[in-house]
């Protein structure tokens, strides 16, 4: 079990940092300080940590994030461990109920022990524009469970959004769009995914550091690429669309990482699903 999570940890990683996401780091193009074998790297060294068996989420959280520093000594992955620990924690448990159902009880469940290896977590990546927060700011010691820290960022954090809301984001989203592609080769799959974020609200990681009227101008550039997109039959101008987008943003530094964390989510959370509707039948 821990070794297939593990697998599809990575092989989801890899499917993400091949798509062509706008102002990401992918295949395509490097960006903003770091490479493709930056992640990869990431993916690989983190993927035993976040199916580790057995263990709590902070946990898995704490020790991918150590493993990455080691590894790259840059932030490449914090969102996506934070997204996919819960995750992996719930496709351990019997899957008698839908994983959604069981990842909803992981969460219910997370102790204030999962919020202080959760802090250090993050202290240890440093993320860009992180900022202080008002209350449970990761700069102290926990005091309360990491469900409830995480709701109290929800407002300005859209990966803290997913543990207040159940991973709706995720599911309603994310999830969505990859299961109406069913049976599409997984990079197109993931630029899909990562575009249905882009265009549903304004990118978190964009706001906290380019501001508000940043962040809208991306979704609404995203927005009208989706249009131009879907009105084009060829797929190597669909190509040269996405490339110019992708240039655009990197060229003024803008990099809508949360879109890339929930797209990563989004597939794992599928791919589990997927596998285990095979066990099942």
């Amino acid at each position: 079990m821990a070794r297939g999570v593990a697998e599809l940890f990575m092989a989801v990683c890899r499917a993400e940092v091949m798509a062509l996401k706008p102002g990401n780091v992918h295949v395509h193009a490097a960006g903003h300080g770091m490479t493709v074998a930056d992640f990869l790297l990431s993916a690989d060294v983190a993927a035993p940590e976040i199916a580790r068996p057995g263990a709590g989420v902070g946990e898995r959280i704490l020790r991918a994030a150590r493993a990455t520093r080691a590894a790259v000594n840059c932030n490449t992955n914090l969102g996506i461990l934070l997204l996919t620990a819960p995750l992996a924690r719930a496709a351990e448990t019997p899957p008698a109920r839908p994983l959604r159902d069981r990842l909803c009880t992981v969460l219910a469940e997370l102790s204030v022990e999962d919020a202080e290896a959760a802090y250090e977590a993050i202290r240890l990546a440093a993320p860009g524009g992180l900022g202080r927060a008002a209350e449970h700011d990761v700069a102290g010691p926990a005091t309360v469970d990491l469900r409830t820290a995480m709701a109290a960022a929800r407002s300005r954090d859209r990966i803290a959004a997913q543990y207040a809301d159940g991973y709706r984001d995720v599911f309603e989203v994310g999830v969505a769009c990859a299961q109406a592609l069913a049976g599409t080769d997984p990079v197109p799959v993931a630029e899909a995914v990562y575009l249905e974020f882009l265009t549903a609200f304004p990118d978190s990681h964009v706001l906290r550091k380019q501001g508000e009227s940043a962040a809208a101008a991306v979704m609404a550039e995203a927005r009208e690429l989706r249009r131009q997109l879907a009105a084009e039959k060829s797929d190597a101008v669909r190509h040269d669309h996405l490339f110019a987008f992708d240039a655009r943003l990197k060229w003024q530094g803008i990099n809508p990482g949360t879109s890339a964390d929930l797209t990563v989510a989004s597939l794992f959370a599928h791919w589990l699903e997927e596998r285990e509707q095979a066990a099942e039948g």
